[in-house]
């Protein structure tokens, strides 16, 4: 089995359930497992990662209203790796090649190599998503396997969680630059946690709110989680943030509760390091109640003086 991945989190997937020996090419953004780092990349994007947020948020509108591509195929290079399955997604237009390039490649492709398309919207989703990507590449009990470890975990701050008597308000911020809320998973893994997400949608699409609104929800807890963006790139942004009007009246930074997450690691891809998203916001909201997991950072607190500029 030659394995094609088109998707940072089906990367994961893929080595989550034990066939990362048979990855053959990744995207120009998967860096997780560390051992995907040296495959060959099939793909390149048409956005500038170096650009500011408000930009990139900018051009990403223009494309997918002008139905213009964000990321593009190296067909020759896909051609020479002669996969046997693709893992890819129709979720978010913009997190991946379009679905239709995908569906053309694949049948230029010698072999007529079978697509898998994923298409999680919640948790349970995306752990059906692992039994998926098992099942196509004929090992289904390593998928089997993989659901159990990860539902073991999530149950076991699920089980925790019961205990919380008050759940704060949340609110998980997915871009500063305009904001956005997070949806899809996050506002589950927010209850799992014993908090309470006060914009975010459930199994909806994350959405862009006008500041006036995290306002009126005032956050008791505010987590910074910007998708694709590392901690020290989320940082740049920071004074845009504090630059919004009342933001230093908002309860989570009157009350010193503003974390800062990868964004690129944990949150935004829909992949079995969710799991371990769940783990540090439940330890971030109730440290006493629920414990790190050796190998995991907790969320970074930001302090008084930081939110301050």
């Amino acid at each position: 089995m030659r394995i094609v991945s088109l998707l940072p989190s089906a990367t994961e997937i893929v080595c989550e359930v034990g066939l990362g020996e048979s990855l053959v090419g990744v995207t120009h953004e998967c860096d997780h497992p560390p051992t995907v780092r040296g495959l060959p990349r099939v793909t390149r994007t048409l956005i500038p990662t170096d650009a500011p947020s408000r930009a990139i948020d900018e051009l990403v509108r223009e494309r997918i209203r002008s139905q213009r591509a964000l990321y593009e195929l190296d067909l020759p290079m896909l051609e020479r790796l002669a996969p046997d399955l693709i893992v890819t997604q129709a979720l978010c237009d913009v997190c991946a090649v379009a679905e239709a390039e995908v569906a053309a490649a694949a049948c230029r492709l010698p072999g007529a190599p079978r697509v898998v398309n994923l298409e999680p919207a919640t948790l349970a989703e995306v752990l059906t998503s692992l039994s998926t990507v098992a099942d196509a590449a004929g090992v289904p009990e390593r998928g089997h396997a993989a659901v159990t470890r990860l539902r073991g975990r999530i149950d076991a701050v699920a089980a925790r969680s019961v205990a919380v008597t008050s759940q704060p308000r949340v609110m998980l911020l997915e871009w500063i630059d305009p904001p956005f809320t997070a949806g899809h998973w996050s506002p589950e893994i927010v209850g799992l946690a014993g908090g309470r997400e006060v914009l975010g949608r459930e199994g909806e699409k994350s959405r862009s709110v006008p500041w006036k609104e995290i306002v009126a929800a005032d956050p008791e807890v505010l987590v910074i989680a910007c998708c694709g963006f590392d901690i020290p790139r989320t940082r740049q942004d920071l004074p845009l943030l504090l630059a919004q009007p009342g933001f230093s009246q908002l309860s989570c930074v009157r009350n010193e509760r503003v974390y800062c997450l990868d964004g690129n690691a944990y949150f935004s891809r829909p992949g079995p390091r969710l799991v371990d998203s769940l783990e540090i916001l439940a330890h971030a909201l109730h440290p006493r109640l629920h414990p790190l997991p050796a190998g995991l950072r907790p969320a970074e607190c930001l302090t008084a003086l930081e939110m301050t500029g």
